[in-house]
């Protein structure tokens, strides 16, 4: 699976795009699609800050270093990405939360997250 044109965001619509540059999500198609391969749920699209950034590379997941080999750039502030909901759970609960758009957010961030935490967040909700 690449693309689930039937995949639903947190609002109950059409799934959009996160972020094509840099190239995001699971399936690197752009979109925070999901499926069984994907054990990370990576479904929040996040506009990643500095402060996140260094927060989950001290959580062990380095998203700044570029890892030419997987064609991976490095992430910088400002970026969109399709993060892992566990860790934007983590990151909320530890006051570091990216905002996010909702409507790239795919639905399973729901099975992580509250819809009033990501509305909080939110980029594109007023």
């Amino acid at each position: 699976m690449t693309e689930n044109k039937n995949a639903k965001n947190v609002l109950g619509d059409e799934l959009t795009s996160c972020c094509t540059s840099p190239m995001t999500g699971f399936y690197r198609n752009g979109r925070c699609d999901t499926g069984p391969q994907d054990r990370g749920a990576h479904v929040v699209c996040a506009q990643v800050t500095e402060e996140f950034l260094s927060y989950s590379k001290a959580k062990g997941n380095d998203l700044v270093t570029p890892i030419p080999e997987f064609g991976f750039a490095g992430l910088k502030p400002g970026d969109c990405w399709c993060l892992c909901a566990a860790r934007w759970q983590e990151a909320f609960e530890d006051g570091v939360a990216p905002r996010v758009r909702l409507s790239a957010t795919h639905e399973r961030a729901l099975d992580y997250i509250t819809l009033d935490d990501l509305m909080k967040y939110a980029l594109d909700i007023n």
